[in-house]
């Protein structure tokens, strides 16, 4: 086997983690997960598989990443979230992968979905994400949520040719929760960077975005999935700005 590690940090991820874990079998022989306080049953799938399983308290998502990462066994590292799995052809691909140096990464096409509605076109249809990479030079930063990668100038990017499978909701009650946590998460992390939030960005960014996603990027060819995307993304746009805007309010009133 190829010298990888793969690290996966995941909570709660009953309905998705054995998808993921079959998706792996083969590629390394080095599975870390960082568990953040399951309590519906993943952890017992997780001992079942016998991969290096460790718990902890939860810290953000770029904090936990680069904790999780540190774990690992090999420096080249493949980062997959618990409701991601490599399709058939990138785990073969990868298990034949060999690095070229350690100042390559490696970008993955996404193939995400809503529900069982593969989106081809919107916001998620060209998603790309560098997935794989070599710890002594590139890791997470630190950010709460939208984490990134930080990256030497000089890295070579290269792509793999299969994808991952990315569930990315399994319904509109998950979507909506999910996108109400992130907006407030980010406008936390644009208060404390001294980001403000305009008028012009509460009226009209919302809108931007939902006709850049839905109309220009061909959303519209994804039917209600597709509608429903785009009306999520921007009515997160939208609580982004407006709690941000309401952060600076309450600092201004004290």
């Amino acid at each position: 086997m190829n010298r990888i590690s793969i690290v996966i940090v995941c909570k709660n991820e009953a309905g998705n983690i054995e998808k993921v874990l079959d998706s792996i079998r083969g590629i390394s022989d080095d599975v870390v997960v960082y568990d953040s306080g399951s309590t519906d049953g993943t952890i017992d799938i997780l001992k079942s598989y016998g991969v290096r399983l460790h718990q902890g308290g939860w810290m953000g998502f770029g904090k936990t990443k680069q904790f999780a990462i540190g774990l690992a066994k090999y420096d080249w590292i493949l980062s997959i979230d618990a409701d991601e799995a490599p399709d058939q052809k990138l785990a073969a691909e990868l298990k034949e992968w060999e690095p070229e140096d350690e100042r390559t990464v490696y970008d993955i096409r996404f193939k995400n979905y809503l529900g069982e509605k593969h989106l081809r076109w919107g916001e998620w249809g060209s998603d790309t994400h560098i997935r794989l990479f070599n710890r002594k030079l590139v890791n997470w930063n630190e950010a709460p949520v939208h984490e990134s990668l930080i990256m030497p100038e000089g890295v070579k990017v290269r792509k793999l040719q299969g994808s991952i499978i990315h569930r990315t909701m399994k319904d509109t009650s998950e979507y909506s929760q999910k996108m109400v946590s992130y907006a407030l998460l980010n406008a936390e992390k644009y208060y404390r960077n001294g980001k403000r939030s305009t008028w012009l960005k509460r009226f009209f960014s919302p809108l931007f975005s939902f006709v850049k996603h839905y109309i220009f990027m061909l959303g519209f060819l994804d039917g209600w999935e597709g509608l429903l995307s785009a009306r999520m993304t921007a009515f997160y746009t939208f609580l982004k700005y407006a709690r941000l805007h309401e952060l600076h309010s309450r600092k201004s009133a004290t």
